[in-house]
């Protein structure tokens, strides 16, 4: 424990685990924490030579209690999984009003997950569209079982859970999100090279190899949207929208006052339990009777339908990062990856440098749970990365010589074809 300052020492539990498999040999590993409320820190570390390139998968996480009275985050991390085609399964969850939602989700959601893809049958060429059908059904199959165990068990009924899980296999990511954890990836290829790569002409595949030079450094780019009601940002504005239309209403970005997130699992008051809160609003004095009588809902205020997207894994992906809001909240998702990043140039170990970064998260003041999930997946050569120092006249350079060099590229092309 000596990478950890007493701070992280008093916060991550004792029970540390960790799994060790060289590049030829994985095991599948399922790592939920060790129960509510506990100080914990759930790990898997599939470990390869940092020096060379292996293209196995290697994971690292931390859960991180924090300053909160309770812990009500948790991961899973399932590697290789045989009950999805050879896919990894990984998963964030970070729960409200109890921990009870996340203890039932940490199981459930996998297994729902299994049995709408096929055993995996259904990520192997099957497109997108059937992907996120077979995904929408899984997270609205485990929503359902959710509501009504809370329901019969009376165990922190009101309890919710935000979920967002990745499955990475074949060279590929697939993202199911729910709420407003995130999932952050970084690739050494800038902007431009994503948007002309597959061009066929000579001349635009010279101009990608050079930017190809000029980014030295991993670019982050976020794969997620946060369902939150509130905000300008084209989902928030969705989000608001859907709500309204629902017949909710928002208040200091909250629906109904209550709930700052628009999208999660559980959360009965405002799915099947909707009129009951109203009543319970009355007899609480948080609005009149005279409001109540003039609310008209048509549909659930809180949903579980995630958005689902893919990515494909070139050889300039180099890993992703998968966090609650403890982490995002209080670290930039730029900032997040040149860490890791860093980290990985110094010593090679995801596990590491998943630990680190929580302690940083702390460090910035983070006062909530933090749960995080790093993949590298297995195509960087990180002894030859160069650790990113921070240069404002360096990256104008940079920024004004791939815009010259854009601007080029197209006039010039413009002339070949004209």
């Amino acid at each position: 424990m000596a990478l950890f300052s007493p701070q992280l020492q008093r916060l991550f539990i004792s029970n540390y685990e960790c799994n060790r498999s060289s590049s030829t040999a994985t095991k599948n590993v399922i790592i939920p924490s060790k129960g509510r409320g506990g100080r914990c820190c759930s790990a898997i570390a599939i470990d390869a030579p940092s020096s060379s390139l292996s293209n196995v998968v290697r994971w690292g996480s931390a859960l991180v209690q924090g300053a909160r009275e309770e812990m009500e985050d948790d991961l899973v991390v399932v590697q290789s999984s045989e009950d999805l085609g050879g896919f990894s399964f990984a998963a964030v969850f970070d729960g409200h009003a109890g921990f009870s939602s996340v203890k039932f989700l940490r199981n459930e959601l996998y297994k729902e997950c299994v049995v709408a893809l096929q055993g995996g049958l259904l990520l192997k060429d099957k497109g997108l569209d059937t992907v996120k059908k077979a995904l929408e059904e899984a997270f609205a199959s485990a929503d359902g079982k959710l509501l009504t165990w809370l329901e019969s068990s009376a165990e922190e009924v009101e309890s919710g859970s935000t979920a967002t899980v990745i499955l990475i296999g074949d060279k590929l990511m697939i993202i199911a999100h729910v709420g407003d954890s995130s999932v952050v990836s970084s690739c050494t290829l800038c902007d431009f090279c994503f948007s002309v790569r597959g061009s066929e002409h000579r001349l635009m595949r010279f101009i990608v190899l050079f930017l190809k030079v000029l980014s030295r450094s991993g670019k982050a780019e976020v794969l997620t949207n946060s369902h939150r009601p509130y905000g300008r940002d084209q989902t928030s504005l969705q989000e608001i929208r859907r709500v309204r239309e629902a017949g909710g209403w928002i208040n200091n970005g909250r629906i109904c006052g209550d709930i700052a997130v628009s999208r999660a699992f559980g959360d009965m008051r405002f799915k099947t339990k909707k009129n009951e809160m109203l009543e319970k609003g009355v007899k609480e004095g948080r609005w009149s009777e005279k409001f109540v009588s003039r609310v008209q809902f048509s549909g659930d205020l809180v949903t579980a339908v995630p958005d689902v997207s893919q990515v494909a894994l070139g050889s300039d992906a180099e890993c992703a990062i998968l966090a609650s809001d403890g982490l995002w909240d209080y670290i930039s998702s730029s900032d997040a990856i040149d860490f890791i990043r860093n980290q990985l140039q110094q010593h090679g170990d995801v596990q590491r440098a998943c630990e680190a970064l929580a302690q940083k998260a702390l460090d910035q003041g983070s006062q909530d749970n933090i749960s995080i999930v790093v993949a590298d997946f297995g195509q960087t050569d990180w002894s030859r990365v160069a650790i990113q120092q921070q240069n404002v006249v360096v990256e104008l350079v940079q920024a004004l010589a791939t815009l010259g060099l854009v601007s080029f590229g197209i006039w010039l092309t413009s002339q070949i074809n004209f």
